[in-house]
């Protein structure tokens, strides 16, 4: 699954719009690594999101929309300005 549309999806963010801006800026990262709005996701990966003042790190545990969450939460932390 895009990586754009997985943030979507699993809300991670809440608009497509959003997680393409986002990705082309370089505040995503699939495994340590910056990642374009059409890079694959698949289950066992890291997603690192450094979204305004905070650091949201998930791992993906499913691409099903239905069920089961889609991500782990791992950390969330808030940057000091």
């Amino acid at each position: 699954m895009r990586l754009d549309k997985y943030l979507k999806v699993s809300r991670l963010i809440k608009r497509r719009t959003l997680a393409k801006e986002a990705c082309e800026k370089g505040r995503i990262e699939i495994n340590g690594k910056t990642a374009k709005p059409s890079a694959d996701v698949s289950e066992g990966d890291l997603l690192t999101l450094n979204l305004g003042s905070r650091i949201t790190k998930a791992k993906v545990r499913s691409l099903e929309t239905k069920g089961d969450p889609m991500f782990d939460l791992i950390s969330e932390e808030k940057i000091r300005p």
